[in-house]
């Protein structure tokens, strides 16, 4: 068996909750802001931090939701989500974090799925969250703000609860992000507090991070990336964050000027942003030191050109929800343009061909394995996806096609798994074909991705229609009635068929050569 050990010591693995490890990057800094509401510049200091969720996790208690319960997060980024989430952690309980875009199916699924009992959101999606919590077993609804039609956030706070309320590091998942993994439907990924804590400090290291940065954070919380690689690593660290309820890039520039940013978190659209639009000249970006570009692969030419024009360097990370996420990171002393960096400290890495099962050596292409402490554990309710993509000896099997050269640094050529990234979101074919078979004027349905220089990939599909057929603009409705924007097809051809093999498995590849 062929191991790519990192070339990074390994790390004490500490013995904390992920809100302790947050706590003891504030202790010092109790008067600094952490938190800044990037539309209104309201502010947060770490000392108000720590209090609001310490009260706040007392009052989930009182009400009834706090150790073993489980709690539905669903609004932008803001301070008061970050208080929200380590509240929920700091009681003994588990936050699932659902897309604030997502429609009330998806909503209600999820909902189901994680057991959720509680649903906090912000008033602009409250008809979404009541629709969606029909038949769930959440049986509140709490508002982030002012809201004459639901409890206010504000009413809920308590006595506080001092210490972490006690939980199986190893076991009890803090954490319910959902993934669709290598395939197939949205499932519940399982992260415990052992997993997030060393994926921060891991990433602490590997991304050369330093006390006081403060970094503008559009990259959305529910999603593992934003989730901890910047509200975590940054309030551990000894930084702060910027919060924006989505991307703008006037204010993105802005926020990145006047706080003198030392790098960006970045995902390949932003990329393209940063390296041609013209908004970005108006702004003083000097005290960049790097962009940090992850979620999806980043070519080396727009990787080149963001490092031209901003004058510094551009790197590159890789993971997936399943890590916690990351297990690869750009040095930025030693990059390496196009590459996904180096492992992690306490990660190992296989490169397995996919039809044998064999260990390859540096520089061939097969699948990429990962074994460490921030790999998930399992899907929640789903043992046959858990099997199919743990070894029962631990390794991760990615579903990426990438290759190892002699000094250790990894590229991702392919996706050995039907994933689509649109702008860094995974897009499931399964559940877009699922949804289109659902309409009366559709036999059967295809979904492939396709290259797109902005998004990554778009959706497109490959229709077989009933005795009625649907028009372009039917089926794209029905679509939207049921599917968050980015999970929408681009493109959609009428075919007589869809390939499949004996077993009835889509042949994705002869679409993707009839279009080729």
């Amino acid at each position: 068996m062929t191991h790519y050990q990192n070339r990074y010591p390994d790390i004490a693995i500490a013995s904390q909750s992920i809100t302790e490890r947050v706590f003891e990057g504030l202790q010092s800094r109790l008067d600094d802001v952490v938190l800044v509401d990037g539309p209104s510049n309201q502010s947060m200091t770490a000392a108000a931090f720590i209090d609001q969720v310490k009260r706040l996790a007392g009052g989930l208690t009182a009400r009834g939701f706090g150790e073993g319960h489980t709690v539905a997060l669903m609004a932008p980024n803001s301070p008061d989500y970050c208080v929200v989430f380590h509240a929920v952690a700091w009681a003994g309980g588990t936050v699932t974090t659902i897309n604030p875009t997502y429609t009330a199916s998806e909503v209600n699924h999820q909902l189901i799925d994680s057991q959720a009992e509680l649903l906090i959101t912000v008033p602009m999606f409250l008809d979404t969250a009541r629709e969606g919590l029909q038949g769930s077993t959440a049986s509140e609804i709490v508002i982030i703000g002012d809201s004459d039609d639901a409890t206010s956030l504000s009413t809920i706070y308590g006595d506080p609860i001092e210490q972490q309320v006690t939980v199986d590091l190893d076991q009890h998942s803090v954490v319910l992000p959902y993934s669709s993994g290598t395939t197939g439907l949205p499932k519940g990924v399982r992260l415990s507090h052992r997993n997030l804590v060393v994926n921060v400090d891991q990433t602490l290291v590997g991304a050369g991070f330093k006390a006081g940065e403060m970094a503008a954070s559009f990259l959305p919380f529910f999603h593992i990336y934003g989730m901890n690689v910047l509200m975590n690593v940054h309030l551990a660290g000894g930084g702060g964050l910027v919060t924006m309820p989505r991307f703008d890039l006037e204010l993105f520039l802005k926020i990145s000027q006047d706080y003198k940013s030392r790098r960006m978190w970045i995902v390949p659209p932003v990329a393209l942003a940063l390296a041609k639009h013209p908004l970005v000249d108006n702004f003083d970006l000097s005290s960049l030191e790097q962009v940090f570009s992850g979620a999806a692969p980043l070519g080396a030419d727009l990787s080149d050109a963001v490092s031209s024009r901003l004058d510094c360097i551009c790197l590159q990370g890789y993971g997936m929800t399943e890590l916690s996420p990351v297990s690869h990171v750009t040095p930025g002393e030693a990059p390496k343009s196009g590459s996904s960096g180096l492992a992690l400290p306490n990660t190992d890495c296989r490169i397995v061909d996919p039809e044998s099962g064999d260990d390859l050596p540096a520089g061939q292409e097969g699948e990429l394995w990962i074994k460490g402490p921030q790999v998930m554990k399992g899907y929640l309710n789903n043992a046959q996806a858990t099997e199919e993509t743990l070894t029962s000896d631990g390794w991760l099997k990615t579903g990426d096609i990438s290759v190892i050269d002699e000094e250790g640094y990894m590229f991702v050529v392919d996706r050995l798994k039907e994933l689509i990234k649109y702008k860094g979101f995974q897009v499931a074919p399964a559940e877009l074909e699922a949804t289109l078979v659902a309409h009366p004027g559709i036999k059967d349905a295809a979904v492939i991705g396709i290259p797109d220089a902005e998004a990554g990939e778009l959706p497109m599909a490959f229709i077989v229609a009933a005795d009625h057929a649907p028009s372009e603009e039917d089926i794209k409705a029905h679509l939207m009635k049921t599917l968050s924007s980015y999970k929408q097809v681009h493109k959609i051809v009428f075919v007589d068929d869809i390939p499949k093999s004996a077993s009835g498995k889509i042949l994705r590849r002869l679409l993707r050569e009839t279009i080729a």
